[in-house]
């Protein structure tokens, strides 16, 4: 598994990044098989006010991606944390996955959706090639990935699998971009254009 560490507003020490490392590969260790690469950001609050230290992971593991991200007074805390969080999150991908296998074996016979909800995309660098990283606005973070159509149903369980409130993918129905988020009140939300 690639482990890439990267620090903001902090010294990337070699215990640090040991215990990182440590931390995430021990989280990881049973789903090895599925996990190709870690992305790793831990950052401090400038402000000595606030005592905010922030450990976020992006493991893209099969094609999809799974991200935790925790926040607390000691960064080592926050990368336990968020090692906890990720260990989860990966039993449960493990979990659904298992049980499309599973059914798999039954007479009857399946979408290709249902026989794999999680298919495996080619191994290749998630960023698009030939985008140039400008330095954007202080305010403004920007990301490019490659967006392959899904149904609304994978885009679901995409979000459930990531540490955000809302999902942004390309329906394979009408090819659109469209947004799907939680609902604060339970249930799901989609934001489609007209």
């Amino acid at each position: 598994m690639k482990i890439l560490i990267h620090s903001k507003n902090l010294e990337l020490t070699g215990p640090l990044k040991e215990y990182t490392k440590s931390k995430i590969t021990k989280a990881t260790h049973h789903y090895k098989d599925i996990v190709k690469e870690a992305d790793i950001h831990l950052s401090v609050e400038k402000n000595p006010r606030v005592s905010c230290q922030n450990a976020e992971v992006t493991i893209f593991a099969n094609g999809i991606v799974i991200r935790a991200e925790e926040k607390s007074d000691n960064l080592y805390s926050s990368i336990d944390l968020v090692a906890n969080k990720l260990c989860r999150q990966l039993r449960k991908y493990k979990e659904r996955h298992s049980i499309s296998i599973h059914n798999n074996k039954s007479n009857h016979k399946l979408s290709d959706y249902e026989k794999d909800p999680y298919p495996k995309l080619e191994e290749k660098d998630f960023l698009k090639d030939g985008i140039k990283g400008d330095l954007p606005d202080p305010f403004i973070k920007n990301k490019y990935f490659e967006m392959s159509p899904i149904s609304i149903n994978e885009a679901r369980k995409q979000l459930d699998l990531i540490d955000h409130d809302f999902y942004f993918f390309r329906n394979e129905e009408n090819n659109d971009l469209q947004v799907i988020y939680k609902r604060n009140h339970g249930g799901y939300g989609l934001i489609q254009s007209k």
